[in-house]
């Protein structure tokens, strides 16, 4: 799904509410997980899961293009992780 495909689901769902009024609570809800994540902190969605951020050490990497080694800044990059509802529904037997 990608996200017109989410606003338009969402506006379905809500027909008593405005389509920019959609735009601007589905903007607001990932800006918020966004700044969160940007400051250090994690988003718990009770029931889906739980974004995070890790951090990634400096390392030596390879240019694929030319064989080169380059190196590889630290990092952090962002991780979820699928709350005990959400593997349940994905792990149905």
């Amino acid at each position: 799904m990608i996200r017109s495909e989410l606003l338009q689901a969402l506006a379905k769902d809500n027909p008593e509410l405005r389509t920019e009024d959609v735009e601007r609570a589905l903007d607001t809800f990932f800006e918020e997980i966004a700044q969160r994540l940007t400051d250090g902190g994690r988003v718990e969605l009770r029931g889906f899961g739980a974004f995070s951020t890790r951090h990634r050490e400096s390392r030596k990497g390879r240019n694929p293009r030319t064989g080169e080694s380059v190196n590889v800044p630290e990092k952090r990059v962002p991780y979820f992780k699928p709350g005990k509802e959400m593997r349940a529904r994905l792990n149905v037997s």
